[in-house]
């Protein structure tokens, strides 16, 4: 066990050939004959303690360059004596996507992260303690290692799910912007999940269809995590598509309530037009108007208004303009 200011950042467990399991043994002690396959976890290593994968392992170059540099994409790679596997962990505080590593062979199991895990530490806590899984080899704690990954994908979705469910049951008391907003928000964290589920899936179904990834007593755990990350895809695209029906239901209440104001202006100019035109023809200074010399005539020209401006206002009532349904 190395550490770095008091933080364990490589755990090994070896399985001897008795059963027995020893933690936290040397690396440099894992080749001894007794050792029948052991899992070395580099937990947030150092530089130091990342030059073992090449020094101590002797992985492949472009294996240990996908460790190092960059997010990878989920992938699988055969070398001539293990398989790595490249996998995605999600964090729940901001969804930031973080990779593990995976080098598996018959007799060991390296998991590199760059990241603190809870998966993984609930992983190697289950393996110390329980005996069956001491027995099972780096295979099965490689399934036990994807399975926890994934399963931490469903509270993510399930969380967002219920922010839609909230946003449904309250539309009427949010404004439309505030909605708008936190649909977007949701919709960009659900192509978060979305890329890294869908690789994630199509990772496991190569490997459930190999006959070089796993043996067939393994394909039915294997399978199962397929089967989960399936039922992910579907959620997200589920809420994907609720998104999509919120977001056109408030644009399309937002352009019905802009369309009612246009037509409430709408009619209000209409009303005003002829009475406008009327006090601009009697607001001319000609010298020669007949009417301008009528003593009654301001208050003809009022009521020729007042019943041009009423009979406008009940044919628009008339014909359904004020109506708000």
């Amino acid at each position: 066990m190395n550490k770095k200011g008091g933080a364990d950042v490589i755990h090994t467990m070896a399985v001897k050939k008795d059963g027995t399991m020893v933690i936290d043994l040397p690396i440099q002690q894992l080749n001894h004959p007794e050792i029948d396959w052991y899992w070395v976890d580099f937990d947030v290593p150092t530089f130091d303690e990342t030059s073992y994968l090449k020094d101590f392992f002797g992985f492949h170059p472009l294996a240990i360059e996908d460790c190092l540099h960059f997010l990878q994409r989920p992938k699988l790679d055969y070398y001539e004596d293990y398989r790595f596997f490249v996998l995605h962990a999600i964090k729940a505080a901001d969804l930031r996507v973080e990779e593990v590593d995976l080098f598996v062979s018959e007799r060991y199991l390296v998991s590199f992260h760059k990241a603190k895990l809870v998966e993984i530490d609930e992983v190697r806590e289950r393996v110390s303690q329980q005996q069956d899984l001491k027995q099972k080899g780096p295979g099965i704690i490689a399934y036990k290692i994807i399975d926890k990954l994934v399963d931490a994908y469903f509270p993510l979705v399930q969380n967002i799910e219920d922010q839609l469910a909230k946003i449904e049951s309250s539309a009427q008391k949010v404004s439309t912007k505030i909605t708008i907003d936190q649909i977007y928000h949701i919709r960009s964290n659900l192509s978060k999940l979305r890329r890294s589920v869908v690789p994630m899936s199509e990772l496991l179904y190569r490997i459930i269809n190999s006959e070089r990834v796993i043996l067939q007593t393994e394909r039915v755990y294997f399978s199962d995590i397929y089967d989960h990350l399936i039922k992910l895809s579907h959620m997200i695209d589920s809420s994907r598509e609720i998104t999509a029906d919120i977001r056109d239901s408030y644009l399309s209440l937002n352009s019905y309530r802009m369309n009612k104001i246009m037509m409430t202006l709408t009619v209000i100019t209409t009303i005003f037009m002829p009475l406008t035109f009327i006090a601009g023809i009697y607001g001319m200074n000609f010298d020669y108007m007949p009417e301008l010399k009528w003593r009654y005539g301001y208050f003809i020209i009022l009521g020729v208004m007042a019943i041009i401006g009423s009979g406008l206002f009940l044919w628009f009532k008339y014909k359904g303009w004020f109506d708000q349904d």
